[in-house]
């Protein structure tokens, strides 16, 4: 094992930055390059059938068969210019990590030649096998039938990886008597509920808002290690963390680490990360050293909370992904090492109505500053009520490692 970690030590130290990176392209110009956008639906859709789906995404309305056939096939000849060959429902079983199957738009056809096919059922609702995600105890394993449900409000994306792309969808995941196999569905009918009461109580301040939605930035923490060093390592294989071993001679006693200057192969995995999640719609805008050694954090502008926590699954894909491209592994174990800091996952969350206010940012006039206090003062008291559950919601046998001391409550 000693001969394993002086190789490993011995490739790490030798590891050059052959992967060299550009950032001479502007991020605007890819922006979005591999989502199907509003932009290119207006384009690729019939104009009646792109102002029927605006209008029904906008009051959440349910979408007809015959718009599902027209977004179907404008989906398709979308992605099909982009040289995609394969179509997935892309949703968020109870694992904590994403799903998918993939199926091919190629099909046979009886004289031997072969079509394009993707229909309005295809894009609206699959069956994937269900007999093997985590149900709660829901229902038994030979009776596991799966839903997936498109989501509108989320745009589908191509995602590229090992020399192919393939277009997701994405979805809920529900069981066949309705039950929520997913966290995306629950949380839609979370943020559905928020709309309807946070309008009802900004109506006695503004009678023009008619939509409140919650916003969202993650704050990404990660470790980054050589990937020599990580083969090396059993435990950080097999559980994402550190089981045994010596300490390591310094830590963070100094936080010199936090914002100093970024190492230059850590710069170019960063780099080529940004321009990855740029072109899926990702909209990754900080960059910085963390406070333990080796760790590093990404954070996106805010967006709408449904988009947000699609991204961020997203984001972890990619990270593991552009990592491997730069012979390091990703660490996102919320407490990969001893002793010093783990990783967060900060959620930085708001309400914003339909008119642009943000709902707990300080007023400038008395009246506006009324429905800030009125918001504000409301959030603090559901806090306090609900702490336990709020609390119950992230308790997780890895979050747990990290909860305490100096980096998040309780102490």
């Amino acid at each position: 094992m000693s001969a394993l970690r002086f190789k490993a030590v011995e490739a790490a130290i030798s590891r050059l930055n052959h992967h060299q990176t550009s950032e001479t392209i502007k991020p605007s110009s890819y922006y979005c390059k591999n989502v199907f956008t509003t932009a290119k639906m207006k384009e690729y859709l019939p104009k009646n059938a792109y102002e029927e789906l605006a209008v029904t995404i906008d009051e959440g309305k349910a979408i007809s068969l015959d718009l599902a056939e027209h977004i179907s096939q404008a989906m398709k000849s979308w992605a099909i210019s982009n040289g995609v060959t394969h179509y997935t429902h892309w949703f968020q079983p109870l694992t904590g990590a994403t799903a998918e199957k993939h199926d091919a738009f190629f099909e046979p056809l009886a004289d031997g030649s072969a079509i394009d096919k993707f229909t309005a059922s295809a894009l609206v609702q699959q069956e994937p096998d269900a007999s093997s995600f985590p149900s709660g105890g829901i229902r038994n394993t030979f009776e596991a039938r799966g839903y997936t449900g498109w989501d509108p409000s989320s745009p589908a994306f191509i995602y590229e990886t090992g020399g192919s792309k393939t277009l997701c969808i994405p979805t809920i995941f529900v069981s066949y008597t309705g039950e929520a196999l997913d966290y995306k569905a629950p949380l839609l009918k979370a943020l559905n509920a928020l709309d309807k009461a946070a309008v009802d109580v900004a109506n006695f301040f503004d009678k023009s808002v008619t939509k409140v939605f919650a916003s969202l930035g993650i704050e990404q923490e990660y470790f980054l290690v050589d990937l020599a060093l990580f083969n090396a390592r059993p435990d950080l294989q097999l559980t994402g963390r550190t089981l045994f071993g010596h300490m390591s001679a310094k830590g963070q006693q100094l936080e010199d680490h936090y914002f100093g200057a970024i190492p230059e192969r850590v710069l170019a995995f960063m780099v080529d990360l940004e321009q990855e999640a740029l072109k899926l719609g990702i909209p990754l805008k900080t960059r910085h050293n963390e406070v333990a050694p080796s760790q590093f954090e990404c954070a996106p502008m805010f967006e709408e909370i449904n988009l947000a926590i699609d991204h961020n699954q997203l984001l972890l894909n990619l990270m593991e992904q552009v990592a491997l491209r730069h012979k390091f592994k990703v660490l996102i174990h919320e407490k990969p090492y001893a002793d010093i800091n783990g990783s967060g996952k900060h959620n930085n969350w708001s309400m914003i109505t339909n008119t642009g206010v943000n709902l707990l940012s300080p007023g400038k006039t008395p009246k506006t500053n009324l429905m800030f206090l009125t918001f504000f003062v409301n959030v603090i008291k559901a806090v306090h009520d609900n702490a336990d559950l709020l609390r119950a919601s992230i308790a997780s046998a890895a979050n747990d490692h990290r909860l305490g001391a100096n980096e998040a409550p309780p102490a």
